[in-house]
């Protein structure tokens, strides 16, 4: 079950976190993964792991805010596969405030890259998926059902994402693109360490703990975790499913009373 022989996945910000895990977890799974990020060490980094394992992976450096770099990238994945059957939108930004101290310039900037990277993706693999069909998974958030305190701009691109999940979904369906995407809780990433780090110096494993707990579950989730259920989302055996969000979060949005 959820083999990925022969198939070709792209994973954006696959360098880090949550695009690392399911860049690796794809690999093993058989797929031939190109990792999309930004930082050119990170995703070097996860390609070399990859390879490592005896699994088939390749690196393109990318802003996916720049529409001529994505489709650059994008062409030259196309011209060395022959089809693209998987895109994985991970890429992401965070942003901490609410509508008044949101800074103009911040607020287009998570934009730039939550919302319109994915638009910068979808528009340059979907040609190549029309023919042959494809799977497309994108990467929100609880934050776009839930109100999440001072993430006024992350919950507006998150909200944005799972309209263009459903609007991809409907459009191609006649296609054979299927197009869903994932809400994550909580997940504990290098961007979670780095943030505590920042913000409560000397109270990184104390505010941890009460991050964790804001959770039903009472902890956060693992990057594998959500990369299990993208492998999923994406194989043969979630072949009827399409126009979903998923919220994988340890029961944040229904059992937080």
């Amino acid at each position: 079950m959820f083999e990925l022989d022969e198939k070709t996945a792209i994973v954006t910000g696959g360098g880090s976190g949550i695009g690392r895990a399911i860049a690796k977890l794809f690999a093993a799974q058989g797929a031939m993964v190109y990792v999309i990020d930004l930082n050119e060490q990170d995703g070097a980094s996860v390609v070399e792991e990859i390879r490592s394992d005896s699994g088939k992976a390749a690196y393109r450096k990318t802003n996916v805010a720049s529409h001529i770099e994505v489709k650059k990238s994008i062409d030259e994945i196309a011209a060395d596969s022959s089809s693209i059957d998987i895109l994985l939108n991970i890429a992401g930004i965070a942003h901490i405030g609410n509508a008044e101290n949101t800074a103009e310039a911040d607020f287009d900037r998570i934009f730039q890259v939550n919302v319109k990277g994915i638009y910068n993706c979808l528009h340059a693999v979907i040609p190549y998926m029309k023919d042959l069909g494809g799977v497309i998974l994108n990467m929100a958030s609880v934050a776009a059902t839930v109100g999440i305190p001072d993430r006024f701009a992350y919950s507006t691109t998150k909200a944005a994402v799972i309209g263009m999940t459903l609007s991809v979904a409907k459009d191609y369906i006649r296609h054979k693109i299927r197009c869903n995407c994932i809400s994550p809780g909580r997940v504990h990433t290098p961007f979670v360490d780095g943030f505590l780090s920042r913000s409560y110096p000397g109270k990184e494993k104390e505010m941890f703990e009460k991050l964790s707990k804001t959770q039903p579950i009472g902890r956060m989730a693992k990057p594998e975790e959500v990369a299990s259920l993208a492998l999923f989302l994406c194989s043969e055996e979630a072949s009827f499913i399409t126009g979903c969000d998923y919220a994988i979060d340890g029961g944040f949005i229904r059992l937080n009373n």
